[in-house]
């Protein structure tokens, strides 16, 4: 474990600056009131590939000799590392070809592409992805650059920690979004070499905590299958050389579910006007996890490439889940005027509708009973609470209706 020095991080934190955005720690007065610390981000969402990816790219690529760049570069990514390598082999002057996983967000997989490099999408995650790029540097000679299982891109990726304790010696918590383990390996590593006082919690999906697995194993396992909307950390299997550092210098682990990642990139929109991409919300939604007080945190936002169209899902179940938007259905008589009768309450109550629906055939009487479905957009529970009481109140027996997807689907 002497790979990893102190010396080969401080050339590392050097050469990246000819790369990277000068991400600049963000305080957030609105988490530090939700959890009694102060919190800030380190907003890697903010880089010129979108994540932090580009760090260990570029410095990997340095360390590699004239010959080894010469065959051509190949890695295997679900987005952000693609990103980097291609990025910084563009700047290199080197060929690069990525193996992505099919289900790779088309932002990813069009800006890769954007950075020259040649995309071959291949496997449901990024296991089966990384097994075909290994079959082809095989067959076509290229140089293989892990995503994660490799001490140089760890040493890149740990860049992030000097800057972190340079601008904010005095941090007492890091809290660092795990997949494989790469940028948590130079974190962590780095963070206890100038500070081994500083706690380091990896932060992991509950649908692919492969290195939770692992921790409490003693050893590293894989995961029959993963299955998260965060699919910058979708890993089945933890890096085998990563995993001692982990073991050595991690503090704990803590799990996020995909429900939490929802609720956090709303408060990130809300509060921030931050678009970061599920696995950077990790360390977002773990804030909540911490049992501590009056501690300096710091949340590493990992990356921001998310496509529009996920975003607009995730914002839609963001309401649903905070009772901004729901659907309530009711009982009236069929006849004229029960209709307007109900906006109008519904209007006194503030409660904005989206959608209406009119079921004549619920009842073979239509005489006693037709239902009406509204979806209407409220303020939160309260004032959710406070319609569906009006309603009550009104004599319709309101009940909610559970939602099977989005607003559109009920």
């Amino acid at each position: 474990m002497e790979e990893l020095t102190l010396e080969k991080f401080e050339e590392a934190s050097e050469l990246v600056k000819d790369v990277t955005t000068e991400t600049k720690l963000i305080y957030s007065e609105y988490f530090s009131a939700q959890t009694g610390n102060k919190v800030f981000f380190k907003p890697e969402n903010m880089q010129y590939t979108g994540a932090y990816k580009v760090r260990g790219a570029y410095y990997k690529i340095h360390t590699l000799t004239e010959e080894e760049k010469s065959r051509g570069l190949i890695t295997a990514s679900a987005g952000n590392h693609a990103q980097g390598v291609a990025y910084a082999a563009k700047l290199a002057g080197v060929k690069a070809t990525v193996v992505m996983p099919t289900t790779t967000p088309l932002m990813k997989v069009n800006r890769t592409k954007s950075y020259g490099a040649d995309v071959v999408l291949e496997g449901d995650v990024f296991d089966e992805a990384c097994d075909h790029a290994y079959k082809l540097a095989d067959e076509f000679g290229y140089t293989f650059v892990h995503p994660f299982d490799d001490l140089d891109v760890a040493t890149g990726q740990g860049t992030i920690a000097m800057e972190i304790i340079k601008e904010l010696p005095t941090v007492d918590y890091i809290l660092v979004p795990i997949g494989g383990g790469g940028l948590c390996t130079g974190v962590s590593t780095l963070a206890k070499l100038l500070n081994p006082k500083i706690k380091v919690i990896g932060v992991e999906p509950a649908g692919a905590n492969c290195m939770h697995v692992s921790l409490k194993e003693g050893k590293v396992v894989g995961l029959p299958q993963v299955n998260t909307i965060a699919d910058g950390t979708a890993v089945k299997r933890p890096g085998e050389k990563l995993f001692p550092y982990i073991q050595e210098n991690v503090d704990g682990i803590i799990t996020i579910e995909d429900s939490e990642l929802i609720v956090a990139f709303l408060d990130m929109v809300e509060n921030h006007k931050m678009i970061v991409e599920n696995s950077g919300l990790l360390t977002v939604a773990a804030l909540k996890h911490l049992n501590v007080q009056k501690k300096k945190i710091v949340s590493i936002l990992s990356g921001g490439n998310m496509d529009v169209i996920t975003m607009s899902s995730i914002v839609q179940h963001g309401l649903i889940e905070r009772d901004r938007v729901f659907t309530v259905s009711v009982l009236l008589p069929d006849k004229p005027g029960e209709l307007a009768r109900v906006s109008a309450l519904l209007a006194k109550e503030q409660g904005n509708i989206i959608k209406l629906e009119h079921n004549q055939f619920i009842s073979i009487n239509r005489n006693a009973a037709v239902e009406l479905r509204i979806t209407m957009e409220a303020f939160g529970t309260d004032h959710k609470n406070q319609i569906v009481s009006a309603l009550t109140s009104a004599g319709y027996r309101p009940k909610l209706v559970k939602f099977k997807g989005t607003y559109s689907e009920m």
